[in-house]
């Protein structure tokens, strides 16, 4: 289907036809210039790219857009992806004025997944082929703002949607740990299952893995979904999700040497480093489709407890003291969602394999942030 494209006809210039406007049709690509949801080739965007960048990429190499790219998975993808493609070839895009250091790393635009036209615009004066869509609010989060999460996770999913649609685009969604629900089976939790979230963040990823999978067998879209565990980075601030814990009792044991956890010391979990969590993503994406009997997989790579990481933290820094002094929702949302992934379709179908156990994970976070306060200056305890 790669000369096939899809747009949006609004027929109004009949009565008998109005009930067909805003239906999605598929038609061949010699059609791709009509207008969708009116058109503006106003260039709003404050583009940031490389003065050394050619005019035409690599044949064979993706252009790929990463929304809410200043969040904790953005930075770090546009890295590897870059490294693979070439910088100018992979654009990060958020709401915030990005730090230095990240604007100086390759091509940074403003993006907002709720303006439809920007979007449009980025797409389409950027060549882009694959659309990394990480914005969204988290769990605990958006359990304190219900109404912004909807319009967020929802709205702009629908608005990445379309465009994937409309460009032919690979799109790329991540859903999460948080997609099951009680009623769930929690260990192990497979790919297909009642899930029944009761967040919601889990029924906006829910959304849109069902979303996702219809237009890819109704219309042909290239939708890719993976449901990621806890990730663990040495990058990024905790921003709001249930498993922050395993981030900030790093930061934590060098700085003070105690962390409040705000779980029970026995919540099992499923975690992944960082590494992994972006080396399966670029992996997936790069997988042909012949490949794929899903499209949406669960990946896994370990789970622990509060108490399981801390005496891995203990291997290194013996004085370190943990308490416990569980948060009502937080707990509540942990104990619904599955202690393991089944991971297995993914493994077996595209190759999926992590790299970090819990003793790898331990001693590449300690080493990470260790070295990031030193160059701080800030003390290590």
């Amino acid at each position: 289907m790669q000369d096939t494209c899809f747009i949006s006809l609004r027929i109004s210039s009949f009565d008998t036809l109005k009930m067909l406007s805003g239906v999605r049709l598929c038609v061949r690509s010699l059609y791709k210039g009509l207008p969708v949801r009116g058109m503006s080739l106003s260039p709003r965007q404050i583009n940031r790219w490389p003065s050394n960048e050619s005019s035409e990429p690599p044949t064979n190499s993706p252009r790929v857009l990463i929304t809410g790219g200043l969040g904790q998975l953005g930075v770090g993808l546009a890295e590897m992806l870059r490294k693979q493609y070439g910088k100018e070839n992979v654009i990060l895009s958020d709401i915030r004025r990005p730090p230095a250091e990240v604007y100086n790393m390759g091509p940074f635009v403003y993006a907002d997944v709720l303006d439809y036209k920007n979007l449009r615009e980025l797409v389409v004066n950027n060549r882009i082929t694959w659309l990394v869509h990480y914005s969204a609010l988290l769990s605990a989060i958006g359990e304190a703002n219900v109404a912004l999460a909807r319009t967020i996770n929802i709205t702009g999913l629908h608005n990445v949607l379309d465009l994937a649609l409309e460009n032919c685009l690979r799109l790329f969604v991540p859903s999460t740990i948080g997609a099951f629900g009680p009623s769930s089976p929690r260990d192990p939790a497979p790919d297909l299952c009642i899930q029944r979230p009761r967040t919601i963040y889990g029924v906006s990823k829910v959304h849109a893995e069902l979303m996702g999978e219809y237009l890819h067998h109704k219309y042909g879209l290239d939708f890719r979904c993976l449901r990621y565990p806890g990730v663990v980075s040495a990058h990024t601030k905790p921003g709001g999700g249930t498993t922050d814990y395993a981030v900030q009792i790093f930061h934590d044991a060098l700085s003070t040497g105690h962390h409040e956890c705000y779980l029970r010391s026995n919540t099992r979990l499923p975690m992944m480093h960082i590494s992994d969590c972006h080396r399966a993503t670029i992996e997936f994406m790069q997988a042909p489709e012949s490949q794929l009997s899903l499209r949406t997989y669960n990946i896994a790579a370990m789970s622990f407890t509060p108490e399981e990481v801390a005496e891995e933290i203990r291997k290194h820094l013996p004085h370190l003291r943990v308490t416990y002094n569980p948060d009502t929702i937080r707990q509540t949302i942990a104990d619904s969602w599955p202690v393991r992934f089944d991971d297995s379709n993914a493994r077996q179908d595209w190759g999926w394999k992590p790299a970090y156990g819990l003793s790898e994970l331990v001693t590449d976070m300690l080493a990470s942030i260790r070295e990031k306060r030193t160059n701080a200056g800030l003390p290590v305890s």
